[in-house]
């Protein structure tokens, strides 16, 4: 930690004066200078699909073939969840607001570097260390905003904010569109100016977030009650002066905490495993089906339309931004029945529905029935509900852990879920891609379409209902259960 703390044993209503507070311009704060990860991340991976086929054409400066891109995709996606299990662990030891500013500076430094890329190894490393940056993000970032973000609306927040994923996707579409325009900029120019879309947003970014505080949850468990206390109170003042009403009393009881400066991380495996593991199993789940289908299509989605659809190089961002804008829309059509119909039911019917809708693609796709614009609109209409179910991953693991554990919970299943589908998804559709075969092809399809529906299904059987119910009650805090036992056993904190 930064500083010397004392710990002991509190009592606390941070949580519930968090969870009563109404929307406000401190919470749309949050979900920009913290929810911007997700459109950065949405740039980063639609922006190698966009160039993918230019890096393969003669005169790009670096002339990849389709299996290295398969390759490039799954570095950044190894980098991501390397990223994210070491960032996990200095958010959860050293708090939020410190390690969002850090993991966004990596991911500034490498992307830039990408742009000067010159040869398959160096552009491997770049999306490595641009995919660490990304991965850390995740853990700081979705921790920091379920912390921040009222028990209420915290599923269609989160949904939503995950889904700007593919606004990111549209917008870097849009950019690639004009850079990869050979009228505009020569093609080994152009692709290395699309990277500097990423890092321009990023720095907007960076400056929105400096004026996010530290999660007072964070806080108060680490010995800073006070701090905790003072940011609260700064947050309340200025919501009521943006409303101009008198805040609603905090409700719920108070939680009586025990401090501790650190927590290990064989204690934080034995709460994953030992003490929920049907949640675990859950969380694995998720995170492998959409990582699978996911990622195999949209870091390839580029060669395959060249290759099989004949689309040239320079038309791909056309076709992404499209399919992009249409798959945000289910997030945030979707999103608000997270909150009123639930968890369990909507995140199965997201994932089995995507992977009947799937399954669909796959038959047109292998009979050749109708053209490019079908196989693009069915697609999108896979990812309508795919990209709800993504969203609702990240935001199932975010709920159903304990407090101290819920950075490094994040970066654990999304890069053990992610090593699993996310790298052997863009492996499998780039080596299938180079095969040139529609009948190998659709295995791919079909693949991602029976990964889905058996995640869904896992849903079904292991979900919880976390609709509207603060975190404290979903997964009560280890240092509560320490507090408890401290009081049943009279001895004095120290």
């Amino acid at each position: 930690m930064s500083e010397r703390v004392q710990t002991g044993t509190i009592t606390t209503l941070v949580p519930a004066r968090l969870d009563r507070l109404p929307w406000a311009r401190f919470h749309w704060r949050v979900v920009i200078g913290l929810g911007g990860v997700w459109i950065l991340d949405g740039l980063e991976v639609t922006m190698v699909g966009n160039v993918s086929s230019r890096l393969t054409e003669k005169g790009s400066g670096i002339e990849l073939d389709p299996a290295q891109i398969g390759v490039a995709a799954a570095v950044y996606i190894a980098g991501a969840c390397l990223g994210a299990l070491f960032f996990g662990h200095l958010t959860d030891r050293f708090g939020r607001r410190n390690l969002f500013m850090l993991t966004l500076a990596v991911y500034l430094v490498a992307t830039v570097a990408t742009a000067f890329a010159f040869a398959p190894w160096y552009f491997f490393i770049t999306r490595f260390f641009t995919g660490a940056g990304i991965g850390g993000e995740y853990a700081a970032i979705n921790s920091a905003i379920d912390e921040l973000i009222p028990a209420r609306v915290r599923g269609r927040v989160d949904l939503v904010i995950n889904g700007t994923y593919w606004l990111g996707s549209a917008a870097g579409a849009a950019g690639a569109l004009l850079v990869l325009n050979t009228a505009n900029f020569p093609a080994n120019i152009g692709w290395r100016l699309a990277f500097g879309i990423g890092a321009i947003f990023g720095i907007f970014v960076l400056l929105v977030r400096r004026n996010v505080p530290e999660s007072p949850r964070w806080l108060f468990i680490h010995g800073r009650e006070q701090e905790a206390e003072r940011v609260v109170a700064e947050i309340e003042e200025e919501i009521q002066q943006d409303t101009g009403q008198p805040l609603p009393e905090p409700r719920g009881q108070p939680l009586r905490v025990r401090q501790r400066e650190t927590i290990s991380f064989r204690e934080i495996a034995q709460v994953a495993f030992k003490l929920y593991p049907r949640r675990a199993v859950l969380g694995l789940a998720l995170f492998i089906g959409q990582a699978f289908l996911y990622n195999g299509v949209t870091f390839n989605l580029g060669t395959l339309l060249s290759g099989f659809y004949g689309v040239a190089s320079g038309k791909v961002p056309l076709f992404y931004i499209l399919w992009a804008l249409s798959n945000f829309v289910g997030p945030l059509a979707l999103g608000h029945l997270f909150d009123t119909i639930g968890r369990k039911p909507m995140i199965t019917f997201s994932y089995v529905g995507s992977a009947v809708v799937a399954a669909v693609l796959a038959a047109l796709f292998v009979t050749r029935t109708g053209g490019v614009w079908t196989f693009i609109i069915v697609l999108a209409l896979v990812f309508f509900l795919a990209s709800a179910g993504a969203s609702a991953a990240y935001l199932t693991v975010s709920e159903i852990f304990p407090m101290e554990t819920r950075a490094l919970a994040i970066a654990f299943f999304y890069a053990v879920g992610t090593a699993i589908g996310g790298i052997t998804g863009p492996l499998l559709f780039g080596q299938l891609i180079s095969s040139g075969q529609r009948g190998l092809m659709v295995w791919s399809f079909l693949i991602g379409a029976a990964v889905m529906a058996a995640s869904g299904l896992v849903e079904l059987w292991f979900g919880v209902a976390a609709e509207q119910r603060p975190l404290e009650e979903l997964a009560l805090p280890l240092t509560v259960a320490d507090a408890e036992r401290e009081q049943e056993s009279g001895r004095t904190p120290g």
